[in-house]
């Protein structure tokens, strides 16, 4: 018998070739949840035992912990062993795939106007739930894929399918963010085909006006908040 030649450890690494902002997220996501678990003394309820997750965290009184930071830092964020796993596996094929043709930098900048984008959504229809998780700009991932298959004139149907396998996950599974995973998609949808034309100059404008969106996004979700109460 021969050996296997396709680890995971391997096929992971490849995956992660000419990827270095997604390797980053990843292990930014990692180091996190390492911390929390160490705080909370638990892989399988990592935030509200832990000083750093509570923290970070999303929920609607941006008022406490990292306070109007959370908005970014819930995506980096994961309440389980399972939770961390399952979004990783997904950022390091879907994600590492986008990076290598949108460009790190681009790339970088339109990751996070995805999360803010997705915080804004939570906060804006849900602000009430505690919400965390990278699960938000991945949906805005998968609609960048789609954009990609189509300047590249490819079949779309994986990347559709893809898209309509964790759509139906989301509607059928419980203690999962409908809004916050709505929001990512249709705010990748906005944002995927300004992110990949053949100019690296309009890339770079449509992941900036992206961010602005984002940030946007999430200022107007907090007006209510905000408001002055006579």
């Amino acid at each position: 018998m021969a050996p296997s030649t396709s680890r995971p450890n391997t096929v992971i690494r490849n995956s992660l070739r000419g990827a270095p902002v997604t390797s980053a997220i990843t292990a930014i996501c990692i180091v996190v949840f390492l911390i929390t678990a160490l705080q909370a003394r638990s892989i399988t309820d990592v935030v509200w035992d832990s000083p750093l997750g509570s923290a970070m965290i999303l929920w609607g009184p941006l008022v406490e912990g990292l306070g109007y930071l959370r908005p970014l830092t819930a995506g980096f964020l994961h309440l389980d062993i399972t939770h961390l796993f399952l979004n990783m596996l997904m950022l390091v094929f879907v994600g590492a795939e986008v990076e290598r043709y949108v460009g790190s930098g681009p790339y970088a900048v339109g990751y996070l106007a995805s999360v803010l984008g997705s915080s804004g959504a939570v906060l804006a229809f849900n602000f009430a739930t505690p919400t965390a998780g990278a699960s938000g700009a991945l949906y805005a991932l998968m609609a960048m894929l789609v954009a990609i298959a189509l300047r590249r004139s490819v079949d779309l149907r994986a990347p559709l399918a893809l898209i309509a396998v964790n759509v139906a996950y989301t509607l059928m599974a419980t203690n999962v963010s409908f809004w916050g995973h709505a929001g990512g998609l249709v705010f990748g949808a906005l944002m995927a085909w300004p992110l990949t034309p053949q100019s690296m100059r309009t890339r770079w404008v449509g992941a900036l006006a992206g961010l602005a969106l984002g940030t946007a996004a999430v200022w107007a979700a907090t007006l209510p908040l905000s408001a002055p109460v006579y």
